[in-house]
């Protein structure tokens, strides 16, 4: 009888999920997202972030987070965004959205903590424009990002023209920031 061959199949890995976080979620967990808070409302995780993410460097590909940011402090601000960098996979992204500083909403909550939050917070998580603008602050990461806005609903309706000159010169009529922020590899 001939001995049979060993023949060597390809077995492909199993298909990791995705590592979705919704960083601060409340109550309701973003759909797809693993949620994340520090009081326990039924989610994945309690846990307080302002001690880190316990989540390996590189292995996020995605977080969320809607109106958490803007109840930390400054310096906790500069921790949650380098410790968001660091577990960021390269060139996934963080969408943070935050109340706009010059709507009413930023200074409704007496939980929010000061400075609010504005169109220049970005400015500061990009290490290119940090080197030659800011290199006095805390921040190790480094980010590429899209800058956008949600309208109060007072203004929605109007034109564009409107809104934009509404956007810079009137108090509530960008309600939200909403930020995308793409982890950029360290150079």
């Amino acid at each position: 009888m001939a001995k049979a061959k060993k023949v060597s199949v390809y077995v492909p890995e199993p298909e990791v999920a995705p590592v979705r976080l919704d960083i601060g979620c409340g109550k309701n967990p973003r759909e797809g997202f693993v949620g994340i808070d520090a009081i326990d409302f039924g989610q994945a995780h309690v846990l307080d972030v302002r001690h880190g993410l316990p989540f390996a460097d590189g292995s996020v590909d995605e977080i969320h987070s809607s109106h958490f940011v803007e109840h930390l402090t400054g310096a906790e601000r500069i921790a949650f965004f380098n410790e968001v960098y660091r577990a960021l996979k390269v060139g996934a992204t963080a969408q943070i959205i935050t109340p706009c500083w010059q709507h009413s909403c930023a200074y409704g909550d007496p939980t929010h903590q000061w400075p609010p939050m504005s169109q220049w917070y970005p400015l500061y998580l990009n290490k290119a424009w940090r080197d030659v603008n800011a290199p006095h602050v805390g921040y190790v990461c480094d980010f590429d990002y899209i800058l956008a806005g949600s309208w109060d609903p007072s203004i929605e309706g109007r034109n564009e023209e409107y809104r934009m000159m509404a956007m810079n010169s009137q108090v509530n009529a960008w309600r939200d920031l909403i930020v995308t922020l793409t982890k950029r590899a360290e150079s």
